[in-house]
């Protein structure tokens, strides 16, 4: 009998960048920062950088070192461990391992029950962290929605909040400014007990951005410096659009993002060495027809894969997305989340976030939760491949069976089948008599049927009535403390 490698099992994967491609995009970037730079609006961060070897032109334009970027990178760790609300592991973010989950901003939510468009409320937040917790295949949950019932100073406060007390799965989350995100950790940190706790086990991931092309905000520097200083994983990851905030062609726009990235790569090691980051990069296009983003084109998901190439390369957890350009959830909604979420999976990206995202990044649908809780479920069945060993392969069997024989009473058959077969929950493998019988409805109708009877069931572990009160009294004073504070960008 062949005898097998210890490591038997045969998993996809898709690798785009050939190692020389790699080394090309990566020197591209370094002498980009070198000669052209970045633009940091923020003076402590000008000083960090000066001193730390940097040239500083100007009032905010700044040449950044080769060898400063590769000794930053090899300081950030290379797997970030994310916990749940009960102190829980609940992802490993590091080399090729997908976790999928939520967003932070749609504006826009189509009602569950009554189909229709209108401004999110801060119970759709709620809504989707209940329907997410009772996903088994989401993993981490974010707020989804961005609350126009709330005042701005307040919603992603008001949001982080909710999350805490409507799911225990981890928190993707997004801040105003270091303002909010001070009481957003102070909130975090009671739910833990206390902020050494939470930064032994912290459940929950910053997420930030630099503005393209080629720009560190005030804004963003005070929150990713005060991550750093806490040891909270952040996500700063910059966003362009190819033909708008970044050139046209992918190879253009990968250098000059990456430049983005791994300058606040630079900026946060700096400030705090070996303190945990996520990074990457999305290259969405920008339509030329509509001079909308496309979400979910082939340009992006190309961008995405080479991304994960160069992350890899780093040794670094690398951050992707997922999402639809419809307006509705309807074929091309499941179409283009399938197509991404099995693109990001095969490339091994680590923290897929945007799940049920639709309208180019700006509309939810909490019906769509659900849709990609079963397909995120087929695609992790896909990603766990199939076991090549003896055991496996049941030579045996086959050869009792012999030439047209079955295998129904076998008993590796009633031992394996369940392991070995993914079963769908929600898509159809009926008889089209069956199907008929059971109602003949269609995927949404049965998907929508569920997402309701799950927001109506699904119980969420409640916090303690102790820690309950101590948020509620933070929020209370953050109310207070918040109001009338004008957010610098």
């Amino acid at each position: 009998m062949t005898d097998f490698a210890p490591d038997d099992t045969a998993r996809p994967n898709l690798r785009l960048l050939s190692e020389k491609q790699i080394k090309i995009i990566h020197q591209a970037t370094l002498q980009l920062l070198e000669t052209s730079g970045v633009r940091v609006a923020h003076p402590d961060a000008l000083e960090l950088l000066r001193q730390a070897g940097c040239l500083v032109q100007g009032e905010a334009r700044v040449l950044i070192p080769g060898w400063l970027v590769e000794q930053c990178i090899r300081s950030a760790p290379s797997s970030v461990t994310i916990y749940d609300r009960l102190g829980k592991p609940a992802m490993q973010l590091g080399g090729r391992n997908s976790y999928y989950g939520m967003g932070t901003d749609l504006i826009r939510t189509q009602d569950l029950y009554s189909g229709e468009t209108r401004p999110s409320r801060l119970q759709d937040v709620v809504n989707a962290a209940r329907l997410a917790d009772g996903c088994e295949n989401i993993d981490f949950i974010g707020s989804f929605a961005l609350p126009g019932d709330v005042p701005t100073n307040l919603m992603y406060l008001a949001s982080f909040k909710a999350e805490l007390e409507s799911s225990t799965k981890p928190i993707f989350f997004t801040a105003a400014g270091k303002e909010d995100l001070a009481f957003m950790f102070e909130m975090a940190a009671v739910v833990a007990g206390g902020k050494g706790a939470l930064r032994e086990k912290p459940f929950l991931i910053h997420y930030s951005e630099p503005t393209s092309p080629l720009t560190h905000s005030y804004g963003a520097l005070s929150k990713l410096f005060l991550c750093a200083e806490q040891g909270i994983p952040i996500c700063y990851t910059p966003a362009a659009m190819l033909g708008g905030s970044a050139p046209v062609t992918l190879a253009g726009g990968l250098v000059q993002t990456n430049a983005e990235a791994l300058s606040g790569i630079v900026l946060h090691q700096l400030q705090s060495r070996g303190a945990p980051i996520i990074c990457g990069m999305a290259l969405p296009a920008l339509d030329m027809r509509t001079s909308c983003i496309s979400y979910s084109a082939p340009e992006a998901r190309l961008g995405h894969a080479a991304c994960a190439d160069l992350y890899h390369y780093y040794q670094l957890p690398v951050w992707s997305t997922t999402g639809s350009d419809a307006h509705t959830f309807d074929g091309q909604a499941m179409a283009e989340h399938a197509l991404c979420l099995m693109m990001a999976s095969l490339e091994g990206s680590n923290l897929i976030h945007d799940v049920g995202y639709l309208g180019q990044g700006l509309l939810g649908n909490p019906a769509m939760l659900v849709m990609c809780d079963e397909l995120i479920s087929y695609v992790k069945r896909l990603m766990r491949g199939f076991e090549i060993n003896a055991d496996a392969i049941g030579l045996e069997s086959i050869v009792q069976a012999g030439p047209g024989g079955n295998y129904l009473t076998d008993k590796r058959t009633l031992q394996n089948f369940r392991k070995e077969l993914w079963q769908p929950d929600l898509f159809n493998r009926d008889n089209s008599q069956a199907w008929t019988k059971k109602g003949g409805k269609s995927q949404q109708e049965r998907v929508i049927q569920r997402a309701i009877q799950l927001l109506e069931t699904h119980p969420v572990e409640p916090l303690p009535e102790e820690i309950a009160a101590r948020l509620a009294k933070i929020a209370m004073e953050a109310e207070t403390r918040l109001a009338g504070i004008q957010f610098v960008a």
